[in-house]
């Protein structure tokens, strides 16, 4: 797998002493994601993933945003649980987007633990005054549905209860399509290229209402 995936948004010169940059122009607010490879670009051309598509978009309509990508594919929940307050404390984020879990289900891990790793990085989070967008996944129904069913509802309850944002479902609108296997790297989990714009289409309206 991938090593650890670290962008922004807008590229930043060093002010002029005699010319400091006009208002607004330079970013004052961080988005830090924190996910797995689903936001870590695995498989696809460095600069297409969704966190990318974010940062491009917010140069336009928000250039006082950057974004802070800190996913690492194959990451789960207790690594993101692990790693968050040393990226807290170095990115200072005014929003923080969670993205995991996946890596949990796929490797048949306890879905309680999944939840209390998730719940202790939206309150640290929110420890430091940043608002929270949690992004859900659903898995395949070869889970079985009860497991299923409890793994799409996780995210939804902790959103409830910590009134944070909620994505339900990162892939919506392409694995649940009918041609959503060419909409597929061959490992028939990671999404191409051509699907990250629709991936950024799913989380940008609740990113937006956070800002």
């Amino acid at each position: 797998m991938e090593g650890e995936v670290w962008s922004t948004g807008p590229h930043r010169r060093a002010p002029s002493k005699t010319a400091p940059p006009p208002p607004g122009s330079a970013p004052a607010a961080s988005i830090l994601v924190v996910g797995d490879s689903l936001s870590a670009e695995y498989g696809i051309a460095r600069g297409a993933g969704w966190v990318n598509l974010l940062a491009m978009k917010l140069r336009a309509e928000r250039p006082d945003v950057q974004v802070v990508n800190a996913s690492i594919s194959g990451d789960t929940t207790a690594g993101g649980r692990s790693r968050l307050p040393a990226a807290l404390a170095q990115v200072r984020p005014v929003m923080v987007v969670i993205e995991l879990g996946g890596n949990d289900a796929l490797r048949g891990l306890d879905l309680s633990s999944s939840q209390q790793n998730l719940e202790a990085m939206i309150e640290a989070s929110r420890a430091v005054n940043a608002h929270v967008v949690l992004v859900g996944m659903q898995v395949p129904p070869n889970y079985g549905p009860d497991y299923s069913a409890k793994f799409a509802a996780m995210f939804a309850t902790l959103a409830k209860k910590h009134r944070t944002g909620l994505v339900p479902f990162l892939l919506q609108g392409i694995a649940d399509r009918p041609d959503a296997a060419q909409w597929f790297q061959p490992d028939r989990i990671h999404p191409r290229e051509e699907a990250h714009p629709r991936m950024l289409a799913n989380v940008w309206p609740e990113i937006k209402k956070q800002l």
